[in-house]
């Protein structure tokens, strides 16, 4: 079973936003979200990395431009 990540999102304000949407919130969405902010960061980092740098920068989690 895969370990699990440390959730970095506050589920109150994502639930909100969801609300704000008229949506609601199944069990397992938080996880799901933050596993792709998780993912997200990672591939900021090997961004970042990739460009010789050590500061990730706002541009390094664009996917499409």
């Amino acid at each position: 079973m895969a370990k699990k990540m440390e959730m970095l999102l506050v589920s109150s304000k994502v639930k909100a936003i969801l609300k704000h949407n008229k949506c609601n919130t199944a069990g397992d969405a938080l996880d799901g979200l933050n596993a792709w902010a998780h993912w997200l960061i990672d591939q900021a980092a090997k961004r970042a990395k990739a460009n010789g740098r050590k500061t990730v920068r706002s541009y390094d989690f664009i996917i499409c431009k």
